[in-house]
């Protein structure tokens, strides 16, 4: 063997042992996880209930505003979306043919629609509205 093959040879011989560790590696985690993808646990029934209230208290709260404040009117026409997005959400996440990271972004996308509805409820002073349980 030539002294220029030997350079070439070790980097193939790492190369291969750095692949090898990976394969180790990723079998390791396989078995690490629950046989069948385990689901994750469901969003809780009291905070779906919670997340509906809170947007459905916002979508009222501004279009209710929006009659009296041409501030609020695209807040209103827009608002409904917040609630049928986690309903869209909500279904996804417990489908039972859903994967598990799907499912897992959609219990995430529930509880940042639900944190939208709470921020927008707070910002309804700004437009010149009252919040919910409020009098302006």
């Amino acid at each position: 063997m030539t002294p220029a093959a030997r350079p070439a040879r070790v980097g193939l011989g790492l190369g291969l042992a750095a692949a090898v560790g990976l394969a180790a590696g990723a079998c390791k985690k396989q078995q690490e996880e629950p046989a069948g993808g385990a689901r994750p646990a469901a969003i809780s029934a009291a905070e779906i209930k919670r997340g509906r209230d809170a947007c459905a208290a916002y979508v009222d709260a501004v279009c209710a505003c929006a009659k009296t404040v041409p501030a609020a009117q695209q807040p209103c026409a827009l608002a409904p979306a917040l609630p049928e997005s986690i309903e869209v959400a909500i279904d996804v996440s417990a489908h039972p043919e859903t994967e598990r990271l799907d499912a897992v972004q959609s219990a995430a996308a529930v509880r940042k629609a639900i944190a939208r509805c709470i921020e927008h409820t707070a910002r309804l002073p700004e437009l010149g509205c009252a919040a919910p349980g409020m009098k302006r």
